[in-house]
């Protein structure tokens, strides 16, 4: 029988296991040195702020795995031997494998910052990562001050997390503002002042110099690079970024990059081993998707598109259009299509944006300044729906169709004051346009005022 060996249980090869049992009766064995079962690493953050437990996070029961014939492994794979195809684990166990699939994830970024490997220094990726929070910031008599390394959206769940526990957290991010390499101006700014607002001492044009140890060999403080200011605090959260996890497979053959390379049907250059999730590098970026693209959702369809693949049925990754989304402390974030920062503005390219006054409330809205050929949309604090955003973008639609329509998009709940109005009036006075709102539209909204 056919033997799949997954190295990786993420979301990523979980969903392999999964559909390549769907589909066959290969024999599967899923390796994982993290933790014996699957869990959903996004919800770590609400385990530590006492919204759940761990078992919570857990989406199978433990039989689930028995009762699918899906093998739980647990080690450390120290090598891969392509020759043999065998897996060589660090406690000298072996494991042979007829096809492999590379779904090891990420690790978070060390820049060489001396200190980076003390006690209460950690990333927030990992289980073990959560296990050193709870040991170092289990309560703000223990930690008197948390420092925060990196302005991305791992540092803020971070710092969302601390402040739940009333832990101080100052927060370095080296950008002139929050996240402006991907936000536009508008919208960073906003996020700036809310990080304020929770009382979290942001501070931007900010570099780390060094992490000074204890005499236990614990963090005491850190150097900011500009000025030398001294912080004293008991934890350093290292965010700055993720890096694919895949310094075992050097020397092995395996064509890298920065991640595994691999194909549009996510095969790398050897014979029978794929790569999937966040570890891996596609040869030639998808459209205008990253090459590496470390998303839930990206890698679970790549899980299942290799299954199809290993169960022959050869299917190319096509992940469709960009979005995403994620939390700014109290505020939604939604993204759909592609809306870049000032910095990575095209030149064919326009924004339209409207803020409401009082609350942090914004959307920014892309399109073709040429052609009005609607490119993507950013929300803050409304929610929207992706099918529609996705149809919209799929069909090619103008900014004009959008605004009209726009109030068929909104998925907030029942009773949550809509503002469609005000944002077509907004794009009518910029644009010396007579937008309206489809009847359709107007009906929803009066409805729900």
């Amino acid at each position: 029988m056919e033997h799949i060996v997954i190295i990786g249980n993420g979301i990523s090869g979980v969903t392999a296991a999964r559909h390549i049992r769907k589909n066959s009766d290969k024999k599967i064995t899923i390796v994982s040195a993290e933790s014996k079962f699957f869990f959903s690493r996004t919800a770590l953050m609400y385990i530590y702020m006492g919204h759940m437990k761990f078992e919570h996070t857990q989406p199978y029961e433990e039989w689930f795995w028995e009762k699918n014939n899906i093998a739980l492994k647990e080690g450390f794979v120290g090598a891969i031997n392509t020759a043999k195809s065998i897996l060589e684990f660090t406690n000298g166990e072996t494991l042979f494998y007829d096809k492999l699939i590379i779904a090891t994830g990420s690790k978070p970024n060390k820049f060489g910052w001396p200190g980076q490997d003390l006690d209460g220094v950690m990333g927030m990726y990992h289980k073990q990562d959560l296990d050193k929070l709870e040991k170092f910031a289990p309560d703000n008599e223990a930690c008197n001050r948390a420092v925060i390394v990196g302005g991305g959206l791992i540092g803020i769940e971070l710092a969302e997390m601390l402040r739940s526990r009333k832990i101080p957290v100052t927060f370095l991010v080296r950008e002139t503002s929050f996240w402006n390499g991907v936000l536009p101006a508008l919208e960073s700014e906003m996020i700036n002042e809310h990080i304020k607002e929770h009382h979290i001492d942001l501070r931007l044009n900010t570099n780390l110099k060094e992490i000074k140890s204890d005499e236990n060999g614990c963090v005491k403080s850190i150097i900011i690079e500009e000025t030398g200011e001294e912080i004293y605090c008991n934890v350093v959260g290292l965010t700055a970024g993720v890096t694919p996890n895949i310094d075992f497979i050097k020397n092995t053959g395996i064509e890298l990059g920065r991640g595994v390379k691999v194909n549009r049907f996510l095969e790398t250059n050897m014979p029978n081993i794929y790569a999937i999730g966040d570890c891996a590098e596609q040869h030639e970026a998808i459209g205008q998707r990253r090459n590496i693209e470390a998303v839930w959702y990206t890698g679970r369809m790549m899980g299942e598109t290799v299954a199809q693949t290993i169960c022959g049925n050869k299917m190319e990754y096509k992940p469709g259009h960009w979005f995403n989304s994620a939390k700014f402390l109290d505020i939604e974030y939604q993204t759909y299509g592609w809306v870049f920062s000032e910095k990575g503005k095209k030149e064919n390219e326009a924004y339209f944006q409207w803020k409401h006054p009082e609350e942090n409330k914004c959307i920014t809205i892309s399109f073709d300044k040429n052609t009005h050929l609607f490119l993507g949309i950013n929300t803050f604090g409304i929610r929207m729906r992706h099918e529609i955003f996705d149809k919209w973008l799929t069909g090619n639609k103008s900014i004009e169709y959008v605004l009209e329509y726009l109030a068929d998009a909104n998925f907030d709940p029942e009773f949550y004051k809509l503002h469609e109005p005000e944002i077509v009036a907004k794009f009518n006075e910029e644009n010396n346009t007579n937008i309206q709102l489809k009847k359709k539209s107007w009906k929803r909204i009066f409805s729900k005022v």
